[in-house]
């Protein structure tokens, strides 16, 4: 499977504007059909906390966007998108198949608290995981790249590449680099890791979307400026890495039960007086559902 990743200077809250440079950068490329594209975090906006403004019901305009790419294409569609659902907003990664049929919905599990996101956006429910090219992928969005049990969650599902969409600002561009590599050495994963670039009203980006194989080795990574990356995925590579070197096989799930961390952190707040939210927030308790054994989807 090839594919590809469509770095974007986002035009800030201005959905015309990023619908017309995403169509400009793939007229650019000759793109092979039953393809891969993948697209940043909130891509039609910039990662903007006017939620509420700027979210959209499940079948809204970029949504259709997205179907209008992937039929065109007779590609995959992958890219994020707030989705209104009742009172809640969620940051959401949504790909789309080349028949136009949504094959794989997710909500991000972390919104960034240290930003703010956690204020306009609720965490997503649970890990989200389909077949693709002939492997099968899970989806994560920017912020849950520092959770690493999540992607370990989403191995027990039977994950063997993993994209994270991204605004990952130019001020932590190191940790960008050094956290997708780790994720795909210790899962052995293909990590396809797709970051927007330019700048918005408050951060610069350094683009670096990035390509890793399940060895840790980078595939093809792109600079700071606008562009398409592309690669070939070989569906067999994961499993054969685990079999060279099978250390998945000796991972202790009794070391994952996220109910145990949360009592920690109720121990570890009630001794200083603090609020249990200041250790564990609203993400960690999503996670609860989402133990490996709990065979949730």
């Amino acid at each position: 499977m090839i594919v590809y990743g469509c770095q974007l200077n986002i035009v800030w809250e201005d959905k015309a504007a990023n619908f017309a440079s995403v169509r400009s950068l793939l007229r650019k490329r000759k793109l092979a059909r039953g393809s891969l594209i993948i697209l940043p975090e909130l891509f039609a906006t910039g990662f903007t906390m006017n939620a509420k403004e700027i979210a959209e019901p499940m079948n809204g305009p970029t949504m259709a966007f997205l179907r209008q790419q992937a039929v065109e294409s007779g590609s995959y569609v992958l890219g994020g998108i707030a989705r209104r659902a009742g009172q809640k907003v969620f940051n959401e990664a949504v790909c789309v198949a080349p028949a136009g049929d949504c094959v794989a919905r997710y909500a991000k599990l972390h919104p960034f608290g240290p930003g703010g996101e956690s204020d306009h956006y609720s965490a997503g429910p649970g890990l989200s995981v389909f077949v693709c090219g002939g492997l099968k992928v899970a989806v994560f969005i920017c912020y849950d790249l520092r959770f690493p049990e999540v992607f370990r969650a989403s191995v027990a599902q039977g994950a063997e590449a993993m994209i994270l969409i991204a605004n990952w600002p130019s001020r932590r561009h190191k940790h960008w680099t050094a956290l997708l590599k780790a994720r795909a050495i210790e899962n052995q994963a293909y990590v396809i890791g797709v970051n927007r670039c330019g700048h918005d009203p408050k951060l610069d980006y350094a683009g670096g979307s990035v390509v890793i194989d399940p060895y840790g080795r980078i595939v093809v990574a792109a600079s700071s400026k606008e562009s398409i990356l592309s690669a070939r995925l070989d569906p067999t590579l994961p499993s054969r890495c685990r079999a060279d070197f099978p250390v998945l096989n000796d991972i202790r799930s009794d070391f994952l039960k996220i109910d145990d961390f949360r009592e920690n952190a109720r121990r570890r707040s009630r001794s200083r007086g603090g609020s249990v939210r200041s250790y564990i927030g609203s993400s960690s308790r999503s996670m609860s559902v989402k133990h490996p054994s709990s065979g949730h989807k």
